[in-house]
């Protein structure tokens, strides 16, 4: 009987609005009720994307084909085959594509992020490419 009597007043404390500081469910009179509009708001905000975020996929697409063609161009001038020389070719002129990208990249706004997010890993290629060729001459 009490809590029913308690239900009943905290209803009639929400419905009408009354104001009684002691009472958890009663509101200020003054205090907005919350709308729709308020509720469904999104409770996270997307974040689009930058013209450097759009040139790191670029450089990291053409990353990925030259770092493939680096290692087949590897695979052949370790088994000395006939395919090694064509394949050293490919791996490189992937490379000098891959650097010709990263390098107008760093060179428009945004490149000083393009240059921290992707630019060891095209140092790093670079190096690979330029000790594979090395390694084919001492042959």
């Amino acid at each position: 009987m009490i809590s029913r009597t308690l239900l009943r007043s905290s209803r009639l404390l929400v419905s009408k609005r009354i104001y009684i500081p002691s009472h958890p469910l009663s509101r200020l009179p003054h205090s907005p009720p919350s709308t729709f509009s308020q509720i469904s708001k999104p409770l996270r905000s997307y974040v689009t994307k930058t013209t450097a975020d759009e040139k790191i996929e670029e450089i990291q697409e053409l990353y990925a084909t030259a770092r493939d063609e680096f290692e087949i161009a590897s695979e052949e001038t370790e088994k000395k085959t006939v395919y090694a020389a064509d394949d050293r070719a490919a791996a490189q002129e992937e490379l000098t594509k891959l650097k010709e990208a990263f390098e107008k990249a760093v060179a428009e706004p945004g490149g000083e992020e393009v240059r921290r997010r992707v630019g060891n890993r095209v140092r790093e290629l670079e190096r690979a490419v330029e000790a594979m060729e090395e390694m084919a001459m001492e042959d």
